[in-house]
């Protein structure tokens, strides 16, 4: 692979995980986001099993992307992201049963995760396998790290824990709605707002360099 090929792929893995994240920045995917971050477990396991299917869906698009007729690319792609959720779905059932009751419906709803078909779409549809896998890994695993910073911020004030391990002993008195829905809203707002506040910050150091 030549230095040009490797810089692109960087290029390509590394937006997803920060330039791009898709929740912090493009604020993409805020179901599982809000609805599943109750404990570090929960949200770690949608991440993964999102990167899992964001990867095979690029692969797959990527490679048929010259045979599906553009009438009808995003019924294929549907289709193709379906069942792949199924396989996953069927994969964590077997293999972390606890995890997939606590998740539940929210593994199949991975289908219309608007994250999956953007990346389809403006990524896969339009580029080579190689990089395709290569974006859907980096967007796949910046969704996971912020899924879990949710999840372990919301457990530690939720339920004075992380990983189901307590932190505080009994004393501690948790903080009920961090670990219901509007929880996932307040550490949704304040991380937005720190990441909003540190890029504008980069920017003015910039502008300030520029000067």
């Amino acid at each position: 692979m030549s230095e040009e090929n490797k810089s692109r792929a960087m290029e390509e893995f590394t937006k997803g995980l920060w330039k791009e994240n898709q929740i912090f920045v493009t604020i993409l995917g805020m179901c599982p986001s809000l609805a599943v971050t109750n404990s570090v477990i929960n949200g770690l396991a949608m991440g993964i099993a999102t990167t899992c299917v964001l990867i095979l869906s690029n692969l797959l698009i990527s490679l048929c992307r010259n045979i599906i007729p553009n009438q009808v690319r995003i019924t294929a792609f549907i289709v193709i992201i379906a069942t792949l959720v199924q396989v996953i779905d069927f994969f964590m059932a077997a293999l972390v049963p606890d995890v997939h009751k606590e998740l539940g419906a929210f593994i199949a709803l991975i289908v219309v995760n608007c994250i999956i078909l953007g990346r389809a779409e403006s990524f896969a549809a339009k580029n080579n396998p190689w990089l395709s896998v290569v974006d859907g890994a980096g967007m796949g695993l910046g969704f996971t790290f912020a899924l879990t910073v949710i999840g372990i911020i919301r457990e530690i004030l939720g339920n004075g824990s992380l990983f189901n391990i307590s932190l505080f002993g009994p004393k501690f008195e948790p903080w009920i709605i961090m670990i219901l829905p509007p929880g996932g809203f307040i550490t949704l707002g304040f991380l937005l707002l720190g990441f909003s506040w540190y890029a504008q910050r980069k920017i003015n150091k910039l502008q300030q360099k520029k000067k």
